[in-house]
Formats: C-alpha cells, sequence, structure tokens
C-alpha cells in the first residue's frame, strides 16, 4: 500500500471513509480481530497495547528505536524529502508505535523528533490541497458530508493525543519548523524542548483549517491562543519559551543534549512513579476535576507510591541503613545495571563481528 491518504474503492455518491490503516495493520478476517498479518512479512502481529515491543513493524513514514541503556524510545518522522509532512499512515504509525514503548519496560520516556533538521512541516498540501475535490481526504465532493470528514480528522487527533495519554512520559524535539498538524504532534507531547531559531505555529488557521487537538489554549491561555489562531503566524523557540507554550528553548547544537538531560532525570525513576505523577497532571490540565478533587485523588497517589515494590524496597533498605543510604543504593544498582547492559551490547558486537570475519574471508 502506498504512504498516502486515498479513499476507499467504491462508489462516489455513498459515504467514503478516507482514512485508514496500511495494509499491515487492518484486521485479517481469517485470524482472530485482535491480530493483523503484514503485507511485507508472514508473522503475526499485534497492533493493540499488548504488541509485542521487539517485533519488527515495516513502518511507511516513521523510525521507532530503543535505547535500553537510555531508557528512552525514538519516534522519528521520516519523510525528510517533504520536510515531514504528514499523509496517512503516520498518524496511525505514532500511535502505534506509543503503544509499543507503553509496554515495553525498558522504556521510560518517549522522545519524538523529525528527520532532517525539521521537525514537521504539517499535513502535506502538495497532496490534499492540490487534488481534485473527491479524491482526496478532507476536501469532498460537494454537498459534503460533515460525519465523514469528522470521523476522518478526529482519527488523527487521537493519533496524536496517545503521546499525551500515553502512560510514560513523551518529549517533542522541535528544530526547524513545526507548524500545521506538525504542531499538533509535538503540543500533544507532556514537554517541548525547541531550538531557539525554529518555528512554530498553525498557518492554516488563516485559511483552511484550524487545530484539531486545540493545545494551544490550554498551554497559553485564550489571549495568547486567539494571537497565534487569528494570525496564523509563527514564533520561534525563544518567544514560545516566553509565552509558556515550550518548557526550553535552546541554541540548535544544545538541542539533543538538552532533551538527554530531561530523559535521564527520568531514567531511574520507577515507571509507576512516572505515571502516577503524570496522570494527575493530565487530570487537572483537562479540566476532569475541581481543585479539591485533585488532591483528593493526588494524596490517594501519594500513598500509592509508598507501597509499590519499589518505593517498600527504598523503605526498607532506609530503615536499615538511612535514607541517604538508600538513596546512594539506588544509584550504585542503576549505575550496575547500565554497566551489565553495556558488556552485554559489547559481546554482541564481538559475536557479530567474529561471524561477519568468515563470511568476507570467503568473498
Amino acid at each position: 500500500m502506498s504512504a498516502s491518504l486515498s479513499p476507499v474503492h467504491g462508489s462516489q455518491t455513498g459515504p467514503v471513509r478516507y482514512f485508514h490503516p496500511p495494509a499491515w495493520a487492518r484486521p485479517n478476517p481469517n485470524t482472530n480481530p485482535s491480530t493483523t498479518t503484514s503485507t511485507h512479512t508472514t508473522t503475526p502481529i499485534t497492533t493493540g497495547p499488548d504488541t509485542c515491543p521487539d517485533v519488527p513493524i515495516p513502518y511507511e513514514t516513521i523510525l521507532y528505536e530503543v535505547d535500553a541503556s537510555e531508557r528512552v524510545a525514538t519516534i522519528t518522522l521520516n519523510r525528510p524529502d517533504r520536510m515531514n509532512a504528514i499523509i496517512w499512515p503516520m498518524p496511525y504509525e505514532i500511535r502505534h508505535a506509543v503503544s509499543r514503548a507503553n509496554v515495553d519496560d525498558r522504556v521510560h520516556c518517549i522522545v519524538i523528533q523529525g528527520a532532517g533538521g525539521t521537525f514537521c512541516s504539517g499535513y502535506d498540501l502538495q497532496h490534499y490541497a492540490e487534488s481534485e475535490r473527491g479524491t482526496v481526504a478532507g476536501s469532498q465532493r460537494m454537498p459534503w458530508d460533515p460525519y465523514i470528514d469528522y470521523a476522518d480528522m478526529k482519527e488523527c487527533t487521537d493519533c496524536y493525543m496517545s503521546l499525551w495519554r500515553s502512560y510514560k512520559p513523551s518529549i517533542a524535539l522541535v528544530s526547524g519548523y513545526a507548524v500545521g498538524g506538525g504542531s499538533d504532534i509535538a503540543l500533544c507531547c507532556d514537554m517541548v524542548v525547541m531550538s531557539s531559531d525554529a518555528k512554530i505555529g498553525y498557518p492554516p488557521a488563516r485559511m483552511w483549517g484550524s487545530p484539531t487537538t486545540h493545545q494551544w489554549t490550554f498551554r497559553i491561555g485564550a489571549q495568547q491562543a486567539k494571537r497565534m489562531l487569528l494570525t496564523g503566524d509563527l514564533i520561534n523557540g525563544t518567544e514560545a519559551e516566553r509565552i509558556g507554550l515550550v518548557v526550553r528553548a535552546v541554541p540548535s547544537d544544545q538541542l539533543t543534549p538538552t532533551v538527554h538531560s530531561l530523559t535521564r532525570r527520568m531514567r531511574d525513576i520507577p515507571l509507576n512513579q512516572l505515571f502516577f505523577n503524570k496522570l494527575i497532571c493530565n487530570m487537572v490540565a483537562e479540566g476532569n476535576v475541581t481543585m479539591s478533587s485533585a488532591q483528593q485523588v493526588a494524596t490517594m497517589l501519594d500513598g500509592m507510591t509508598r507501597h509499590t515494590p519499589e518505593g517498600v524496597a527504598f523503605q526498607q533498605v532506609a530503615q536499615q541503613q538511612g535514607f541517604q543510604k538508600a538513596i546512594a543504593s539506588l544509584r550504585a544498582d542503576r549505575l550496575e545495571e547500565r554497566k551489565r547492559y553495556q558488556q552485554q551490547q559489547q559481546q554482541k558486537q564481538k559475536k557479530d563481528g567474529e561471524v561477519q570475519r568468515p563470511l568476507a574471508s570467503k568473498l
């Protein structure tokens, strides 16, 4: 299947669903509905939250990799020739990759970035705006059916919001441009780190668009959101940090190290601790609770953190040796774990080299 948004073949007079998963992710009618069959391989793969994190997935528009020593999963938008412009199945693949990271105990944090020096230039208007009406999503023949358009775009919104609703923290590493739909993706992350000279905004607000994730008002308030969306202006990273849209804006050569410093701060924190604190922040940010209710939930979560396996183990060491020794013990255990992992990687590389050398000698 080509990596494009095209209508399902059929009558143009009836309802047409434009957005659909790539072929490898669509249910196979001859198998259990919880599995799919890849067009690239005969091995069944799951696509839900219980996806095996080590199963290779034939993504079309992203790259996915895990650095177990740093406990980071990296999603890279991978259409650099089009400045990582969005076409289907990119939204679906982002959500799928987030699900993989959520079930992978090696991962404590998700970083999403763009290939080729820019984050994402938004929806690919060369594909959508330049095509004849009725042949691509978002531009139906008239009279149009609002249900079809809503269902299609809500699917994209839900895919991007998987970063917000992820059990694990998500960070957008923004260089170049994060505009239009690209700003939707970035602002669905828990934190955004930009290079100072990168640009963010929603130019389609001037014509032909409104941000479906609408993170703007939640992040910077009504007045600043109106300033951005009623003008369609772009602002650089420095200004985005000033108004509270992003957490940090740094020179481009410090962008990756700054993100790594954040992920390392979360690397040694138990997954349940990360989840509990992200959960209460999201509840308050989404307006789902009053202050009193938030305090009640937070108090219950506080009790949970002190009775997790990690919390109990920490308290036992503190009881026997003092809390400072308990903290030092946690650090030592993590250093030893990283050392073992690095040794395993070195042994694997050495073994792979020994296998390749005899093969090379035969060539």
